[in-house]
């Protein structure tokens, strides 16, 4: 199945996980935001966000080993992703950008790539003529 695609997808493929430390600090970093983004709107501290976020921080920063499953999970999670959606993304660029454009041209403009010769020749005559042609002859 992986011969009909342009890309190489295939299962033995290494991706590289981030570092624990890092999937730990963006975890934290969102909990606590999605905790307290409800402040901007007049609403109340999500608690149970702030307190996975310090969680995820607290593990980040001890013992970020621990969360080497979560990683490769989010990680394998995000290619399966990238398999759905970018083909979405760039068939939906095709056929609402490149489609709709190519038409327009057609009907407006016609042809870009016909040029119209106006004179019988673009030769530029050399007065003194150039070099002679037996010294070009063998040139590498």
């Amino acid at each position: 199945m992986t011969e009909n695609f342009h890309e190489r997808i295939e299962a033995d493929e290494e991706v590289k996980l981030p570092s624990e430390r890092s999937f730990a600090m963006v975890f934290a970093t969102v909990f606590a935001l999605i905790g307290l983004i409800p402040l901007l709107h007049g609403g109340s501290i999500r608690w149970w966000s702030i307190v996975i976020g310090a969680v995820f921080l607290i593990i980040g920063l001890t013992v970020p080993s621990i969360l080497r499953p979560l990683n490769k999970l989010w990680m394998r999670f995000g290619l399966l992703l990238h398999r759905i959606v970018n083909p979405l993304v760039l068939g939906l660029m095709f056929w609402g950008i490149l489609v709709p454009v190519g038409y327009l041209i057609r009907m407006f403009s016609g042809k870009l790539l016909a040029s119209e010769l106006k004179d019988d020749s673009y030769w530029i005559r050399r007065k003194p003529p150039g070099p002679d042609p037996e010294s070009v002859r063998n040139q590498f």
